[in-house]
């Protein structure tokens, strides 16, 4: 279509210039023939004024009719003129002249096609005249010897013919361009512009008369006249379309006025009727917000699911129907999205958001319509199964879930995966509240977290138990902290070459009230997830320092002896933690220098930028870093070249191992070539025979630890142990008995 219209549009202006080019040719041969028989006798003063003034008029004076788009100019009245007086051939030079001036004026394009068609167009239409005028009376240059009714009537013709060519064949140009007839465009645009033509050939008449009987000169005197009468009306004409601008803005006004006195009638009306509708809107706002309060009240604002409140309803009276009917069974399905926050952290909270409308459409699809599924907030969902047979429907119910869950999110353009842990708890173990069935669904949801996520587990008797178990640990786990019941133990760190002892690694230790000595193990985990580890870290680092001070002030022996402490990662994440570091330092007055800060490769990799800053921060303060457990996460050389490491840990796996095949010595010894290249330190873990230590020698290793040399020990016992190794009753090589293969020290794992 649209390109039809171009073709059209094309088509049009190809005949339109085709047209415009003929005009100019005739228009040439017209002026070229003027020039061959311009009768240069007649040539003088007067000619030469008169084509200036032709020339003046066209490139600057033209007066607008009101209403009309067209203008006055007197550059008409001296082509008439010279007409009159000079005959054809000088009036079609100086109307093509004219119309070449005029169209440099008028043009807005500038083409050079417009400005000669409007020159052809003048000659030409001059050249009609001219014939038209000659030939129904006679010589032109005649006229004073003419009567008065012979002379207008003479005038008029010459302006009429004029006015007839010259606007045709514009009009004819402009039809032909704008798909229109010529009639129609002639009547339009150029019917209005006759009076310019009669005007110009009165005034032309006039000066012929004047110029008959004084001469040039007399010509000249009466220009200012002409000059002022077309100054006087283009004055006249300027008060005019000021009188009218003035009479409409008065009109204007008084409408306005009109207007304002309608509107503020119609304005009372309109508030009446308003507060009419005001009253019925208020009405229907009032019924509609108890509505959506009400539903507000019991349903998620983000996915529009039903919410804990609802959800709770719905299953109380489940319950009361399985007392009714003992044959009724319903479950409660407890899910918790996998690694959701990370996906939040990383595509942003309206990412997230819109998962989580993803999500809850999922579940949806999952249900029989007899089901509930509701969002409990963040990334928890319960689902109520209606009347199943036994725990397989419920099982079932969990593996489409996680099936439905498993297939990618496409959101924004970008694609998430995740996965759910799910708990699932039984009407069958009897229950009287419903939050005793979502409570022990969400400890079956935990306990599948806690076996590797993207699974279901079925409650039984026994999670609740380890559940309060738990919950007892916290507790005791937060007044431990208030009580300071920590102690450290301290594993000797030993230069394997020479059997130097260099320093220590601190392990923590709970001495519990009740139960003795608690294994990192069982309260570590739990420290991490409730957050308890970052006062537990603070308070570890301040004694490990602290008796570290002791141990160095006693002996000049023991003035390099340096500490490593493992910090877990939510220490290095918080914002204070360098100051802290620096304000335990200076509490203690232990050595910097002589402080090494254990970090795990997982904290590197996932908070690279955070950690950059701390690291360096640490550096300036003079503190040592060293990788713990290296090769067991995801080891990349990258990060080793990145951050400013002192020391390198060989994890104990490695260690165990390396009499059991050559490729475990191969990893060894590629680890510690590439710390060694890299200026570091390297310290093997778990070490615990002779042989084990021979082969670290071989492979340059520079420091071990482990059940060889030591236990982790009591700070008296390593009190003593520093005193005898300085004193030489004790080398950790002359050891004949070391404990047995496989002994695991504990040690504060953050």
């Amino acid at each position: 279509m649209g390109e039809e219209v171009a073709k059209t549009t094309i088509d049009k202006q190809r005949f339109t210039d085709y047209y415009r080019w003929l005009i100019v040719a005739i228009g040439l041969l017209i002026a070229l023939r003027s020039i061959r028989s311009l009768p240069v006798e007649r040539l003088d003063l007067s000619l030469l004024f008169l084509t200036a003034m032709i020339v003046i008029t066209s490139l600057r004076f033209a007066i607008p009719i009101p209403r009309f788009d067209t203008n006055i100019t007197i550059s008409d009245a001296f082509i008439f003129l010279a007409l009159l007086l000079y005959g054809r051939e000088v009036a079609v030079l100086l109307a093509a002249a004219e119309g070449f001036c005029s169209g440099l004026r008028i043009s807005k394009s500038r083409r050079p096609l417009t400005i000669l068609f409007n020159s052809a167009a003048m000659a030409c239409s001059t050249f009609a005249t001219a014939i038209a005028v000659r030939s129904a009376f006679g010589d032109t240059s005649l006229l004073p010897d003419r009567n008065l009714p012979v002379t207008i009537t003479m005038l008029c013709a010459m302006a009429l013919v004029q006015f007839i060519g010259n606007t045709g064949l514009v009009a004819i140009g402009l039809a032909l361009k704008n798909d229109l007839s010529i009639l129609e465009a002639w009547y339009r645009n150029y019917l209005c512009s006759s009076l310019t033509y009669f005007i110009g050939a009165a005034i032309a008449g006039l000066i012929a008369y004047l110029g008959h009987y004084v001469g040039f000169y007399g010509l000249l005197i009466s220009s200012p006249v002409v000059l002022i009468l077309y100054l006087t009306y283009s004055k006249y004409l300027d008060d005019i379309r000021t009188a009218a601008a003035q009479a409409e803005l008065a009109e204007r006004q008084r409408a306005e006025f009109e207007r304002q006195r309608a509107e503020q009638a119609e304005r009372h009306v309109r508030e009446l009727n308003r507060y009419i509708a005001q009253l019925e809107q208020t009405s229907r706002a009032l019924k509609e917000s108890r509505e959506h309060f009400r539903y507000a009240a019991f349903h998620d604002a983000l996915t529009g699911l039903p919410n804990r409140a609802l959800f709770t309803d719905h299953v109380r009276l489940a319950i009361e129907r399985a007392k009714r009917r003992p044959e009724y069974i319903f479950s409660v399905l407890f899910l918790d999205l996998d690694r959701f926050k990370h996906i939040n952290d990383s595509l942003g909270y309206s990412f997230g958001d819109k998962l989580l409308v993803a999500t809850a459409r999922r579940l949806e699809s999952c249900l029989r319509q007899a089901d509930t599924v509701a969002r409990f907030g963040g990334d928890e969902f319960a689902v109520l199964l209606d009347g199943i047979r036994d725990s397989s429907d419920a099982v079932r119910v969990a593996e489409k879930i996680q099936e439905a869950l498993s297939a990618p999110f496409t959101i924004e353009r970008s694609e998430a995966f995740i996965t759910a842990s799910i708990g699932i708890a039984l009407s069958i173990s009897g229950y009287d509240h419903p939050d005793e069935i979502i409570r022990d669904a969400d400890i079956a949801m935990y306990r599948a977290k806690e076996g590797g996520k993207a699974r279901y587990e079925l409650f039984d008797k026994e999670m609740h138990s380890r559940a309060v178990a738990r919950l007892k640990m916290e507790n005791d786990l937060r007044r431990a902290i208030e009580r300071a019941e920590f102690c450290l133990h301290y594993q000797p760190i030993v230069e394997l070459e020479t059997g130097k002892l260099v320093g220590f690694e601190a392990l923590a230790r709970w001495h519990h009230p009740e139960r003795g000595l608690v294994s990192p193990a069982e309260f570590i985990p739990i420290a991490e997830e409730t957050g308890m580890i970052v006062p537990i870290g603070m308070l570890i680092l301040e004694e490990a320092c602290r008796q570290m001070s002791v141990w160095q002030q006693q002996s000049p022996a023991n003035k390099q002896l340096a500490i490593s402490v493992n910090i877990s990662s939510k220490n290095w994440i918080q914002s204070d933690f360098v100051a802290r570091v620096e304000s335990i330092l200076a509490r203690t007055g232990f050595p910097p220098h002589c402080l090494k800060l254990e970090v795990t490769e997982s904290l590197v990799l996932e908070n690279a930028d955070a950690a950059t800053t701390v690291f360096e921060q640490l550096r300036a303060l003079g503190v040592c870093l060293s990788i713990d457990d290296f090769g067991t996460g995801y080891s990349s050389l990258s990060y080793l070249h990145r951050f400013p490491f002192d020391a390198l840990k060989i994890d104990r796996s490695f260690i165990s191992n390396m009499g059991c095949s050559d490729e475990n010595i191969e990893i060894v010894r590629t680890i510690t070539r590439l710390a060694q290249n890299l200026g570091m330190e390297v310290i093997a873990e778990g070490i615990e025979t002779m042989e084990q230590v021979k082969i670290l020698r071989a492979l340059s290793c520079h420091y071990g630890q482990g059940y060889f040399f030591s236990k982790p020990l009591a700070a008296c016992a390593a009190e003593e142990l520093i005193r005898a190794v300085n004193s030489g009753e004790r080398d950790f090589f002359a050891l004949n008995s070391p404990p047995p293969i496989g002994s695991i020290e504990n040690k504060l794992i953050m």
